[in-house]
């Protein structure tokens, strides 16, 4: 059976590898791993030429995680702690969010992908969720994932891939979606409110989460997104 071809978008950073020290593409191996897991092929999209003209020849596309979104982009001026902007990034990103949403992808938004997903459509964010909480285990420190159980609304997308009860999934993020876009559903909750997930029920296959599911034991969603594909 063929794998079908997944596309995941990339960072674009300085790094350090064998005798190198340069600015790369890069993406933890993780998406890589789960996507190969659940039966996909990965492919990595730099956000570099014009990703958003490879649509059609996707099966499907990951928006992985990374650093913050330009608050311009939501009207709003950036606060202290946002940080890590990368605005070529950005054009990049939100041109290949929409060309997959006009395309009717299957899409699964990771972190930051489901900030992408909820600013293009109109919704704004919290940039400094610890403000709106009141603590920081959503991202505990830097290079360390926070584990917190999440809230999957029943029926939803999130839900059957995970199950309706609590589930505890590994966090890294200061930031959230504030106003959601209309279009949207918020389709799983922390237990202090956070939105975790989001769901697009006019297409078939539009989930985005808050966590980071690379990084868990079980590749649920990934497969989820598989067989959307």
């Amino acid at each position: 059976m063929k794998r079908p071809l997944i596309g995941i978008t990339s960072y674009v950073e300085p790094a350090r590898f064998t005798v190198w020290e340069m600015t790369v593409a890069l993406l933890p191996y993780t998406y890589v791993e789960q996507v190969v897991r659940a039966g996909g092929q990965p492919v990595v999209l730099p956000p570099a030429g014009e990703p958003a003209a490879l649509v059609g020849r996707l099966d499907g596309l990951i928006l992985a995680g990374g650093g913050d979104i330009d608050p311009g982009r939501y009207g709003e001026q950036p606060h202290d702690q946002t940080g890590y902007v990368r605005k070529f990034r950005d054009e990049a990103e939100f041109a290949l969010m929409t060309a997959a949403l006009d395309a009717g992808l299957p899409y699964l938004g990771v972190c930051r992908g489901l900030q992408v997903l909820n600013v293009a459509l109109g919704g704004t964010l919290h940039q400094h969720l610890p403000d709106v909480v009141g603590h920081t285990a959503h991202s505990p420190a830097p290079g360390e994932f926070g584990h917190l159980p999440i809230r999957p609304t029943p029926g939803s997308r999130v839900a059957k891939a995970l199950g309706d009860g609590p589930v505890t999934v590994p966090h890294y993020h200061h930031q959230a979606a504030d106003h959601l876009a209309p279009p949207l559903t918020a389709t799983a909750t922390a237990d202090d409110g956070t939105i975790e997930a989001v769901e697009l029920d006019t297409h078939p296959f539009t989930v985005a989460v808050q966590w980071h599911p690379e990084a868990a034991t079980d590749c649920a969603l990934f497969e989820a997104l598989i067989a959307a594909c």
